[in-house]
């Protein structure tokens, strides 16, 4: 019987072509109509492939790549490590990126992965999360926010082509002020 519980592991190397797919598939479904069609069009799957395996080959370990598997197979993928503000490390956390396979929405993959992240960075004591998600998408603000983000003010330009697409930051709490 195969069993369909969504199980999140760390990404290994071998997991690269998988997360490209699922990247660039997730860009295309999720950024459609919101960033330049040619762009998105141009996207490639083994350049996006290579790059992650770069990062691996250069990481310092501070960055965590998660990656959520159901029935034997890659369907997910989530990204954190330190936020900056400007040069200057904090001790705040940002969610760099989160995909599910386009074709899996709504199945609770991504809510998994983002559970996953947020009790890892509580367990190292970061006292908030961040991200940042274009103003735009409304799918993945509402996502954020049934997960108890918000936006907290902050914006920035984004430009894709000549084209501007803003961000906006969020923010939820993962520790008690002391």
């Amino acid at each position: 019987m195969d069993d369909d519980r969504i199980r999140i592991r760390p990404m290994t190397p071998a997991d690269c072509d998988r997360v490209a797919e699922i990247r660039i598939g997730g860009w295309r479904s999720a950024y459609r109509g919101l960033i330049p069609q040619s762009y998105l069009d141009a996207l490639d799957v083994a350049q996006d492939a290579e790059r992650r395996r770069g990062y691996f080959s250069k990481g310092d370990g501070s960055v965590v790549d998660l990656v959520a598997v159901r029935d034997g197979e890659v369907v997910g993928w989530a990204c954190h490590g330190p936020y900056r503000d400007g040069e200057v490390r904090t001790e705040d956390v940002e969610l760099y990126a989160i995909y599910v396979d386009p074709g899996r929405y709504g199945a609770g993959i991504g809510h998994a992965l983002l559970q996953e992240s947020v009790r890892r960075c509580t367990a190292a004591g970061h006292p908030r999360m961040l991200l940042w998600v274009l103003k735009d998408n409304a799918r993945a603000r509402r996502f954020y926010e049934r997960a108890g983000f918000h936006a907290d003010g902050a914006e920035e330009p984004f430009e894709v082509e000549g084209v501007e697409v803003p961000e906006v930051r969020y923010t939820r709490e993962l520790t008690p002020h002391r």
